[in-house]
């Protein structure tokens, strides 16, 4: 005798074993990077040295066309750089453990289709989060000071967690598509003018007006924009629209990417040997 199942009992069952597989896959991320930490600690490097690098050595001598500290400008706009560039350690790790095996591994496994990539998404920004508690604490020893309020300076980490969690599935897609980890290490040449051509270190305003224009429309500037202004810093700019109005665009580009890629990451996985 057969049982039928209803479409709606069916349906929360498959919720239920998405949300689960995904919590194991966000528990076996983190034990990994638990184990080891020199993963944490090379992601951390490059921000750190950055920070410092810009604040002691060229902070006096940047100037942004206003009477601003240039520390006020530059490390929202590192916050943000961070985040954008974790993309790359996204594709390397989701490249070294397809070329391991471990995703055949994952896909014989009765496991929610979603979970693989859902898990690494949840896991990232968990590690953003750890990220940002750290930058966050090395420019408070440095001299940076927010001027927001409470919920203000909330929102601007929200805003930064939502960048990279968007900018996951970009990584997550691109580490399912190179060939090897190897191809994976050479996305730095992406990630890299990424981050930089845009309003992190200086106004786009100050640049040539191609370049200028490039880097008004890159995703970094506008949440790097939004988190000087929840900060208390707003950053000058020179009357674009796409500047003025950094905050909601700070929201639609990330939304954007992530109904982009993320449909794209999850069909990657699914239609890997076939």
């Amino acid at each position: 005798m057969s049982t039928t199942v209803a479409p709606t009992e069916a349906a929360e069952r498959r919720l239920y074993w998405a949300i689960a597989d995904c919590l194991t896959m966000v528990r076996t991320e983190l034990t990994h990077i638990a184990r080891q930490p020199s993963i944490l600690a090379w992601q951390l490097g490059f921000p750190i040295v950055s920070v410092l690098l810009f604040v002691y050595v060229f902070g006096s001598a940047m100037d942004v066309g206003v009477a601003v500290d240039y520390k006020d400008y530059a490390l929202p706009g590192m916050f943000a750089m961070t985040m954008a560039q974790g993309f790359m350690n996204t594709a390397t790790v989701v490249a070294v453990t397809r070329q391991l095996g471990v995703m055949d591994r994952y896909r014989s496994m009765p496991m929610a289709p979603s979970a693989v990539v859902s898990g690494r998404g949840v896991a990232d920004v968990l590690g953003a989060s750890l990220d940002l508690a750290v930058l966050a604490s090395i420019a408070l020893v440095v001299g940076w000071r927010p001027h927001g309020t409470p919920l203000e300076i909330l929102a601007a980490f929200a805003l930064l967690l939502l960048l990279r969690f968007a900018l996951t599935w970009v990584g997550v897609y691109l580490g399912l598509l190179v060939p090897n980890a190897e191809a994976a290490g050479n996305l730095f040449a992406v990630a890299l003018p990424f981050g930089i051509v845009s309003s992190v270190f200086t106004p786009p305003s100050m640049m040539p007006q191609w370049l200028g224009t490039v880097a008004m429309w890159n995703p970094v500037s506008s949440t790097a924009n939004a988190i000087r202004e929840l900060f208390g810093d707003p950053a000058p700019h020179g009357g674009s629209w796409i500047e003025a109005h950094a905050l909601p665009m700070a929201v639609l580009w990330p939304l954007v990417i992530t109904a982009i890629f993320l449909p794209l990451a999850v069909r990657r996985f699914q239609g890997l040997g076939r």
